[in-house]
């Protein structure tokens, strides 16, 4: 039985991103089922899955799993070479992953994820310290795995799919970073499953109003 995995709006869920582009990266069949925000099918739907009421959520038979750093744990029992295989540089991978997903409040909230738009504004103090942490991660994995692969950790892994959306944010506001991360990011961007994510971004057509440009920034420019 292949999976099934319960995911938002491909255009403004970084959440259902993460375990999606885990899932195809790795070219691991699955089902996808797409539920709207604030929609009935939402609110009726989700909740039988998952007991926070969120997305994404992967079911495996019986197994459900409704966390994104827990789906890719999951998978990685289950699938071989989804993390790095040095014990130094998966733990590495891990502990990036687990700040990514504790952590960067001020950039989720000034810049979320809008795969449809192009945006570019100059970063607020608080967001610009995400900016350069993440620009730092980035940058110490390439130099370390810089010679076995182009993503973070040389071969494609969890980690870069954790990243994916951020990729994706600093697309659309016109992030400015280093050369090697720069490199990064069209690396991403060129993924098949990122392209395939797009499309489906692109051919929504739903609106989110809190996660626009103009909502966020009161109309500036």
């Amino acid at each position: 039985m292949a999976y099934k995995l319960i995911i938002g709006n491909k255009n403004y869920s970084s959440w259902s991103l993460r375990p999606w582009m885990m899932l195809k990266g790795f070219n691991i069949p699955f089902e996808e089922q797409c539920v709207k925000f604030n929609t009935e099918a939402f609110a009726r739907i989700v909740p039988q899955f998952s007991p926070t009421g969120l997305v994404p959520v992967l079911i495996d038979g019986d197994v459900i799993v409704w966390d994104s750093l827990a789906i890719g744990e999951y998978l990685a029992e289950k699938h071989a070479l989804m993390w790095p295989g040095d014990t130094t540089q998966r733990a590495i991978a891990r502990s990036f992953c687990a700040e990514m997903h504790s952590g960067f409040g001020a950039l989720r909230n000034r810049m979320p994820m809008n795969v449809r738009r192009k945006y570019p504004v100059a970063p607020e103090p608080e967001v610009a310290k995400n900016i350069a942490r993440i620009e730092a991660i980035w940058t110490s994995a390439r130099r370390r795995a810089k010679s076995t692969g182009p993503y973070l950790f040389g071969a494609f892994s969890l980690i870069d799919a954790y990243f994916a959306p951020v990729v994706w944010r600093f697309n659309t506001y016109d992030v400015k970073v280093n050369p090697a991360c720069q490199e990064y990011m069209q690396t991403m961007l060129a993924h098949p499953a990122m392209k395939e994510w797009e499309i489906g971004a692109l051919a929504e057509t739903e609106i989110e109003p809190h996660d626009e440009p103009e909502y966020v920034y009161g109309r500036k420019p």
